[in-house]
């Protein structure tokens, strides 16, 4: 895997993590 895959594939999941954090928290307030 190169460096430019990895920092796709880091990018994703970050965004991935940050969408699945605004769903926690509009489901616990």
């Amino acid at each position: 895997m190169d460096s430019t895959t990895e920092r796709v594939w880091i990018r994703e999941l970050l965004e991935a993590g940050v969408h699945f954090g605004h769903q926690a928290k509009r489901w616990n307030p």
